[in-house]
């Protein structure tokens, strides 16, 4: 299916969009107006773009249906300041609660249940259950658009961080397995993030790896290795060579049952080969793949 974004109602746009576009983190906004109300929204159109300076921004979009601004819009306009606080598994169905449109003069954090607690920096206050909270300083508030749907981005310099012990490890510094992170998908959707959905990729650093492109040919158009495992084999720095010391006694009984008949005897290597990609196990991978070469 081939879709024109123009040909499309902006729910539709909405709805394919968000769909597609996933998971994303959400951004837990609490912000004030000059009247001292306090309002507490999410937004899942949110990322982080610079370390240094350290910036963040979301986007509090006009609303599809009626094209009227979020109180959060109204408030950093007001005062330029902003707490994120981040969305754990533990605090999802009260942050969800929070996203309904409360009248004006409504603070969320009574409704949705959770705690304020004072921020050191900006006026807004912090969400006390959030163990990673971020007290900031609105540098620019950026319109995409007039109509229903556009986005403002709210372009936001991150001043100071709190971050909950727990979630710390032995060097001090936040410990991936143990903060759930929830994201947003399309429609009613979330996904969670633990010890079940994560996993490792090596990531390159400055040195190039060989490439895809400069593997063995028996590896490269394999019917078995998945593009995945291909990625692995070619990011190694520098090909391999065969190890005459490295033993493996699966790769033996290889040779032993399968020799007489090369083309099942590859099968069986880049399966097995496949097996230790899956693994994490590269090195290994490719002494049993340079074995038919």
């Amino acid at each position: 299916m081939v879709i024109d974004l123009n040909q499309l109602t902006p729910a539709e746009r909405q709805n394919y969009l968000q769909h597609a576009i996933a998971p994303r983190p959400i951004c837990f906004a609490s912000t004030i107006n000059k009247a001292g109300q306090v309002n507490l929204s999410p937004f899942s159109f949110f990322n982080m773009f610079s370390s240094n300076p350290p910036i963040v921004i979301f986007s509090p979009a006009r609303r599809v249906r009626d094209n009227t601004t979020k109180h959060t819009l109204e408030n950093v306009l007001e005062v330029p300041e902003v707490v994120i606080n981040i969305v754990d598994y533990d605090m999802v169905q009260q942050v969800s609660l929070a996203s309904c449109e409360f009248p004006r003069d409504i603070d969320e954090f009574v409704p949705s249940g959770f705690t304020a607690e004072p921020a050191t920096l900006v006026k807004p206050p912090m969400v006390k259950e959030s163990k990673v909270k971020m007290e900031c300083k609105v540098i620019e508030v950026k319109p995409l658009g007039t109509e229903g749907g556009a986005g403002n981005l709210v372009i936001c310099e991150v001043l100071r961080m709190h971050i909950d012990d727990s979630i710390l490890n032995e060097k001090k510094f936040i410990d991936q397995t143990k903060l759930h992170h929830v994201a947003r998908l399309g429609g009613d959707w979330y996904s969670k993030v633990d010890s079940n959905s994560l996993f490792q990729v090596e990531k390159p650093n400055v040195k190039l790896g060989v490439g895809v492109d400069a593997l063995p040919a028996h590896i490269r158009n394999s019917k078995i290795l998945t593009g995945n495992n291909l990625g692995q084999l070619g990011n190694v720095h520098e090909m391999p060579v065969i190890d005459p010391a490295f033993e493996d006694e699966t790769l033996k009984n290889i040779f032993q049952y399968y020799s007489i008949n090369p083309d099942e005897m590859e099968k069986e290597l880049h399966t097995y080969g496949k097996q230790l990609l899956d693994a994490g196990k590269v090195q290994e991978a490719w002494q049993v793949l340079l074995a038919t070469s």
